[in-house]
């Protein structure tokens, strides 16, 4: 009896001791299940949209976590827009309480090409309470690049003549609302491609590096070639567009073309004034001459040419042909072999060429973004055959000289009709604009005459530094430097003003004594790759621009 109740008693023990061990374990145990941890954001976006990631965790266990460490990770392809720039964050937290629930936000945009998936992730470690363990818990968010707003294409003909030199274009284009930076274009030739050159000249014969590109922005890049090969082999270009960020090159777009090798036939050029690197000018008439060429081995007959224009700059109402068909309100003109005898017959080595005309709009509006470094592209089919050719519009500078006796600025002395033996001063100001294309090292000159000379009176106080006087010449020049498209008209016009003093001679009495010649204004247009100027009339003692003068009192006495 006495070992049974030693035995009831070794039961009971180990029943409290049993119980004792699940508390005490479930007290002590932890689930990783009991954290939750995700990331909210969107599934689908626009190339470069700026988006949010918020890391949200909730505490659902009965055990505080502590010394908590959030990391978040942005996708590769991202760029940070928040604080810290690093594609990585890490975050020390405090504790977290049962059923406690917190967030965090991060924001980014997105890069990468169409359909692409980009994923963002996150992991939470922890410490639970009385454990010396430490748990992680660990999720992620896939985004898919569903929009590219972004033209990247090939403009090259489907046929080119074998060994001829060939014009490979790439046109790009930007409608992503975000400016694109460190953008590079990548083009890998086919075999027995010849390289010889590019504009704009790239890294290499193989990569560019391409501006900043604004909402609305584009270029294109030109490499001139020649492509070999048997006659109708097919030879394929590819090109890759995207951005280097954190040293990774980030895919935007891809552009792929083949072109098949054809036998030559024809040679086309233009010419617009008699001149193959033609700029145009606002106001300009513009005589196109279309001229091809048979180089084939064959005679051509009953050929059809046609030459279209596009470009916002030009005046379509102008646009004339002797020979030539224009239909009313049309950019084209046609020529058929009825009217042109070298289209109706072109024997091999010969050439033809036919003409039109076409005016450049008198003034352009300096606020219309296609006013800024315009061009004027003229695509001609002739057959097979086909080119385009551009022409580039230059900017317009003015300078606009007055002269004033009454003035706010100086306050002028001396008898209004200037007097032999007597000293009358003037005040002359200069104002400067830049109406379509960046100018680069713009200058304005003009000559004093014998008998006007300088006071050293200039205003504004800060153009001082930039005028200077030869006394030898008697040239005054005004170095403005660079002006940007739109300067007098969509942003202040740089202006000067600077006394004169004139003492006349005897031989000038009872004439209008000349003060200054012809100003002359003088700039690089950066985009037309040419210099620009424009002048001034010069002034004289009647001082056209000051009412308080006229022609009688402007005399010599």
């Amino acid at each position: 009896m006495k070992g049974k109740n030693i035995i009831f008693v070794f039961i009971v023990i180990a029943i409290i001791i049993g119980v004792i061990g699940v508390w005490f374990f479930q007290r002590n145990s932890y689930s990783r299940e009991s954290l939750k941890l995700e990331i909210l954001g969107p599934s689908e976006v626009e190339l470069a949209e700026e988006i949010e990631y918020v890391v949200k965790y909730k505490n659902n266990g009965n055990i505080r976590l502590e010394k908590p460490k959030l990391i978040f990770e942005y996708p590769l392809n991202s760029l940070p827009t928040g604080e810290e720039n690093s594609l990585r964050i890490e975050k020390d937290l405090d504790d977290i309480y049962p059923g406690e629930e917190r967030t965090f936000s991060f924001r980014a945009r997105l890069l990468g090409k169409l359909n692409e998936a980009v994923i963002a992730k996150a992991w939470l470690s922890y410490q639970p309470k009385n454990l010396s363990a430490r748990y992680e818990s660990s999720t992620t968010l896939s985004t898919v690049i569903k929009s590219v707003p972004f033209t990247f294409e090939f403009d090259i003909p489907s046929r080119v003549g074998a060994v001829n030199e060939i014009k490979l274009r790439l046109n790009y284009f930007s409608n992503v609302d975000y400016p694109l930076s460190d953008l590079r274009v990548q083009v890998d030739y086919p075999e027995d491609f010849e390289y010889l050159g590019s504009n704009p000249t790239g890294l290499d014969k193989n990569e560019w590096e391409i501006p900043v590109l604004n909402k609305a922005d584009g270029g294109r890049i030109e490499v001139t070639g020649k492509l070999n090969g048997q006659i109708g082999e097919n030879k394929t270009f590819k090109a890759r567009i995207g951005v280097w960020h954190n040293d990774v090159f980030i895919l935007l777009k891809e552009a792929v073309r083949a072109v098949a090798l054809a036998e030559p036939s024809l040679y086309i050029s233009q010419q617009i004034n008699g001149n193959p690197e033609y700029v145009a000018a606002p106001g300009n008439q513009l005589h196109f001459q279309i001229s091809f060429k048979n180089i084939g081995d064959k005679p051509l007959v009953n050929l059809f040419l046609i030459s279209r224009l596009e470009s916002s700059v030009l005046d379509l109402t102008t646009l004339k042909s002797d020979l030539g068909r224009i239909e009313p309100g049309d950019n084209s003109v046609a020529f058929e072999s009825e009217n042109v005898s070298s289209l109706r017959f072109l024997d091999t080595g010969e050439e033809g060429n036919v003409e039109f005309w076409v005016k450049v709009k008198d003034n352009l509006d300096p606020n219309d973004p296609t006013a800024k470094n315009a061009s004027i592209k003229n695509k001609v089919v002739l057959s097979q055959a086909q080119e385009e050719f551009t022409t580039k519009v230059a900017s317009k500078l003015e300078i606009n000289q007055k002269g004033f006796y009454q003035d706010e600025v100086f306050g002028n002395t001396g008898p209004v009709s200037p007097k032999v033996g007597e000293v009358t001063t003037y005040t002359i100001t200069w104002q400067a604009k830049n109406l379509y294309n960046d100018v680069k090292n713009a200058r304005v000159k003009a000559t004093l005459p014998q008998e006007v000379r300088l006071t050293g009176e200039i205003f504004p106080e800060e153009q001082k530094t930039k005028f200077a006087f030869d006394s030898q010449s008697r040239e005054i020049v005004w170095e403005l430097g660079d002006l940007t498209a739109g300067t007098g008209i969509s942003s202040p016009a740089p202006n000067i003003s600077f006394q004169i003093a004139l003492a006349p001679t005897d031989s000038q009495r009872g004439k209008l004594a000349e003060l200054i010649n012809g100003a002359q204004i003088s700039g690089e247009d950066s985009w037309a790759e040419q210099t620009l100027t424009a002048t001034s009339s010069a002034i004289d003692s009647s001082l056209a621009d000051d009412q308080s003068v006229d022609e009688n009192t402007g005399r010599v006495q």
